[in-house]
């Protein structure tokens, strides 16, 4: 009799072969969670890390591997692990989200996670998804193209991992428990990081800067990851322009620009030519916006904040100069980053095709708000608490997973009715509605799919207590991104505009402040998905949903079972705060 471990691998065997890909190799890795001693701007703390490593380690593999992560929690705090744009298709107990696909991995136990490829292809990256331990628990994934296939492009002599992060000197636990009890902004952030280092504009940071050496006359892959918790960014090199050649773990045309804009939970991977006179170049960004949803000053949107930087060193006899050359950056308006993300597009050829949905089954309109809530605690700043919302309903974590309860029929965890346009229709981008009226719902709601139904998404961000950008990731899913604008999306001045020729394939794509952005997407994946800011105070504001995309007809179009080795679902959540 076949046992329930083999029947699941497979299971595995027939999701590559169904998808014409041949595993190349089954990659087993070892994450230990646990508490490790880590000293930047002159300040030690103890704190949660993969492995002791700050940034963790870096996973590669190539397209369409099966990669299987034992995670073992030897810390004091409960964990999960996310692997962030992995499809991982028809299997969502492995995407690692808190109270959505699994209850978390309690201290001193441990689960076998699997990593299912499919057709990602370039940089994603992993990251925890339990409370605010993304802070530090996160690292990059790197998929290289299979042994008899190359890049579409020349290769590179090199390839880099960049991951941007942030640091604040307090344990990041305790940044988020005052947040959550003072109802508003969170703490500022006392550094930005670059692979793991603030760079040398910072105190006690110079031995340590990222110093990144190259030879003249190279070509450069630098594999970006922002794994930054709230800000959108300008990357720049000084002196030197990249070509962009990738989002998201999927490739895009060339596109040679001076300056990268990136939200958090995407990646971007660019080529750099070392072409420039030999010398020392800072690589450096600064968040582009300090809009606050407060009027009044807020702690986390600082006008002091200082750059981080790395150097680019060109190897060599020469001379270097007294401080490296600084890159001006772009004006910091909202059109920017508009621009940057409209001009990218996916390669859309015979070897990389694209299958864009045209004759849509599911239209929805999701309108992205910041929210009030009365705060009567006497934790709270002010009257009134921030919290944020889908369509006006804030979801409220369950105290068991969304998926097991799909799964084994569990009533009363969720409610599939979650709307498909929202219950208020005002003008989104300029608001006279009385205070009142920015106080939203409350409910675990999910949206039902159809398998193999087409989505259109028109993301519109609202002004609601003060308007702000949203990156928004789906799991288990890239979708194409047909533009962004500002505004009110206007379906007679809009839509003629969207690319459906060769528009990007992207896990995340930023909605800019005041403006709406446009996806489409086929539900090909059966499973229980979750969508959501990727602005970690956003989430747990509420501005997160769930998708669950029903099985289809077919064997090869059902969801996979669960492992045996299912953490159980007997902690409650922590996120209950209004």
């Amino acid at each position: 009799m076949i046992s329930a471990m083999k029947f699941i691998l497979l299971f595995f065997s027939g999701i590559v072969l169904h998808l014409g890909i041949t595993p190349v190799q089954a990659l087993v890795h070892r994450f230990e969670v646990r508490r490790s001693s880590h000293t930047r701007l002159c300040t030690t703390k103890s704190m949660l890390t993969v492995n002791g490593q700050f940034p963790g380690p870096t996973i590669y593999a190539r397209r369409g591997d099966l990669v299987t992560v034992d995670i073992v929690n030897l810390s004091d705090r409960n964990i999960t692990i996310h692997w962030h744009g992995v499809k991982m298709p028809r299997y969502p107990w492995s995407d690692g989200t808190n109270l959505v696909t699994m209850c978390p991995i309690t201290p001193g136990n441990k689960f076998r996670q699997r990593m299912i490829l499919s057709d990602e292809e370039g940089t994603l990256f992993w990251h925890a998804h339990s409370d605010w331990s993304r802070a530090t628990v996160y690292g990059a994934i790197i998929i290289l193209p299979p042994t008899t296939e190359s890049y579409p492009f020349p290769k590179p002599h090199a390839q880099i991992p960049i991951l941007l992060g942030l640091w604040w000197n307090d344990d990041i636990d305790e940044v988020y428990q005052n947040f959550i009890a003072e109802g508003r902004d969170p703490a500022g952030v006392d550094a930005f990081l670059m692979n793991g280092q603030p760079g040398d504009l910072y105190p006690c940071s110079t031995q340590d800067t990222f110093r990144l050496k190259v030879e003249t006359g190279k070509t450069y892959h630098i594999r970006m990851v922002s794994a930054l918790m709230h800000f959108v960014v300008f990357f720049k090199i000084a002196g030197h322009n990249v070509t962009v050649v990738g989002a998201d773990g999927s490739y895009t045309k060339p596109l040679n620009t001076d300056y990268i804009v990136i939200a958090p939970g995407q990646t971007i991977d660019f080529l750099l030519e070392t072409n420039q006179p030999p010398g020392h170049y800072y690589m450096a960004y600064k968040i582009y916006t300090r809009s606050s949803p407060s009027p009044s000053p807020s702690p986390l949107f600082r006008s002091d904040y200082v750059p981080s930087t790395g150097i680019l060193e060109y190897v060599g006899n020469y001379t270097p100069p007294p401080s490296p050359l600084f890159p001006p950056f772009p004006e910091a308006w909202p059109s920017t980053t508009i621009y940057f993300s409209n001009k990218l597009r996916s390669l859309a050829n015979d070897k990389h095709p694209i299958d864009v949905p045209i004759n849509i089954t599911e239209k929805l309109l999701f309108v992205l708000s910041i929210n009030l809530w009365p705060c009567r605690a006497n934790s709270c700043l002010e009257s009134d608490r921030f919290l944020a919302s889908i369509n006006n309903v804030s979801m409220i974590m369950p105290e068991t997973s969304v998926l097991e309860a799909y799964y084994k029929g569990i009533k009363g965890v969720f409610t599939p009715n979650f709307p498909d346009h929202p219950e208020r229709v005002f003008n989104y981008t300029y608001v006279s509605l009385g205070k009142d009226a920015w106080h939203p719902r409350f409910a675990t709601a999910v949206y039902m799919l159809d398998y193999n139904a087409t989505v259109e998404i028109v993301f519109q961000s609202t002004s609601l207590v003060n308007g702000l950008d949203h990156p928004i990731h789906l799991h288990g899913y890239s979708f194409y991104h047909l533009g962004s604008g500002l505004g009110n999306f206007d379906e007679a001045r809009d839509r003629p505009n969207l690319n459906l020729v060769d528009p990007p394939f992207m896990d995340t794509v930023n909605v800019p402040k005041l403006g709406w952005t446009v996806v489409r997407f086929k539900a090909s994946n059966p499973g229980v998905w979750y969508m959501h800011c990727h602005y970690d105070r956003h989430q747990s504001w509420g501005m997160k949903m769930v998708f669950i995309v029903k099985d289809g007809d077919r064997p090869e179009e059902k969801m996979l079972p669960p492992p045996q080795d299912m953490p159980r679902c007997d902690t409650p959540p922590l996120d209950y705060y209004y």
